[in-house]
């Protein structure tokens, strides 16, 4: 039976010639990986259970990223509990703040998720690894512990539908977050509940691994349950020098069955602004601009949209210039070196000579957790993922989400505002080469 993407690596992990989707299987993952809250909860429950030696030590991965450097007590006390583990088991793969960053940026970035692997992430962007060509989904803190203590975890093989995106959007400010955000305006929050998204034609061919990455971390806001991309020769030049181990790549069959087939003309898409309070709340930017929603905070960060080329792109627009009147702007790397790197390209400089605050490696207000949250009445212009009431402060403020460059543009003006406004399409550094 010809199988997908999806479907290949999971009989692959689980030892099966084929699989098809509604089988239960048991799988063998490559990667195993919680953060400092969801771990804290996986560490306590082992700790119940007498629970003490772990068959794969070595795919354990405890990445702290949501609430470091600690903001509170109890934010203190969930690290030290992942801290205090790592070092009682001599953990290979701990980050620490300030060493390590936002873990569905920092392990793809820094090969320790390559291509061909199966991904468990006890946090729901767990989907983001499938940007480089894996199957990748999140689970709960139980499920984690389960995963550690055996190495191995049952799953349902989900149907899987397809993506096709057509052409190469003609707007150079056009991104990986535009074409995502413009899929879950199509197909709704829940569009894609537990299944897999493949993304396929010339418009994913030509857009940056960056950009992929960014579309499948998104895969979760329309409900599904992972998203995956082709193996490529931009993927294989994106793992040359960073992968940890050799790649393991597949092909979907000819012939393989998907449960729904999506088509959209890529072209025409402009840039997109996830209105609250939802991310399929999403309208072109043309329509925001004619609304002039005034703004009072811009957040550049999150798992979604704080990698090098996001920073790159937030930069270009807003060298030389400074934000509006009132507004205020938050910028976090993602990772400690992506911080590195841009330091090093004059990124930094650009930002806070722009009237940035800026730091690195954590979620930040994303989540509502520090470090920018907005107040009641307040509206957070952000390039994350959410945009829930009280996702990102307080629940009478409102957050809309976009790209790095709407953003940008927007911290300019003070008004959500199409790059286009502000800056010449010759100095747009676009995602699709």
């Amino acid at each position: 039976m010809p199988m997908t993407l999806s479907e290949k690596i999971i009989a692959k992990k689980a030892g099966k010639a084929r699989v098809a989707p509604g089988d239960f299987v048991t799988v063998k993952p490559d990667v195993m990986m919680g953060n400092d809250i969801t771990a804290s909860m996986t560490i306590r429950i082992l700790e119940e259970h007498g629970i003490d030696s772990f068959p794969e030590p070595d795919k354990m991965f405890l990445v702290m990223s949501h609430f470091v450097p600690a903001k509170d007590i109890p934010s203190a006390r969930m690290a030290k509990v992942c801290r205090d583990f790592a070092r009682k088991h001599n953990l290979k793969h701990y980050f620490e703040t300030g060493q390590g960053g936002i873990e569905h940026a920092l392990l793809p970035d820094e090969g320790y998720v390559v291509a061909g692997d199966l991904v468990l992430g006890a946090d729901s962007h767990s989907c983001t690894y499938g940007g480089v060509h894996t199957f990748a989904t999140g689970i709960g803190s139980t499920d984690l512990a389960a995963a550690w203590a055996t190495g191995e975890l049952w799953l349902r093989v989900p149907e899987t539908v397809k993506v096709v995106f057509h052409g190469v959007p003609e707007n150079p400010w056009v991104s990986g977050k535009d074409l995502v955000l413009f899929l879950i305006s199509q197909i709704g929050d829940d569009g894609a509940l537990y299944q897999a998204l493949e993304y396929q034609g010339e418009a994913i061919e030509h857009l940056s691994v960056e950009g992929r990455l960014t579309m499948a971390n998104m895969a979760i806001e329309a409900g599904a349950k992972s998203a995956i991309f082709p193996c490529d020769q931009k993927l294989l030049a994106y793992e040359e020098g960073r992968a940890r181990r050799p790649i393991d790549p597949v092909e979907a069959d000819q012939g393989a069955s998907y449960a729904r087939i999506y088509e959209w003309d890529a072209t025409r898409i402009e840039p997109q602004v996830a209105y609250p309070h939802l991310p399929s709340n999403t309208r072109p930017v043309s329509q925001a601009m004619q609304e002039k929603i005034k703004i009072d905070t811009v957040f550049i960060g999150s798992c979604t949209n704080a990698r090098i080329e996001d920073l790159r792109i937030a930069a270009r627009i807003l060298q030389g210039k400074h934000l509006a009147p009132w507004t205020r702007g938050v910028a976090i790397p993602a990772t400690h070196n992506i911080y590195l790197q841009a330091l090093s390209e004059g990124l930094i400089e650009i930002f806070s000579r722009a009237g940035f605050t800026v730091t690195e490696g954590t979620c930040g207000p994303c989540l509502g957790g520090y470090m920018g949250v907005v107040g009641e009445g307040e509206r957070m212009l952000s390039t994350s993922n959410r945009n829930f009431i009280g996702r990102t402060g307080d629940p009478k403020g409102e957050t809309y989400l976009c790209s790095p460059a709407v953003a940008a543009a927007s911290a300019l003006t003070g008004y959500i505002t199409d790059p286009r406004e502000v800056i010449d399409d010759k100095e747009a550094m676009s995602q699709f080469a």
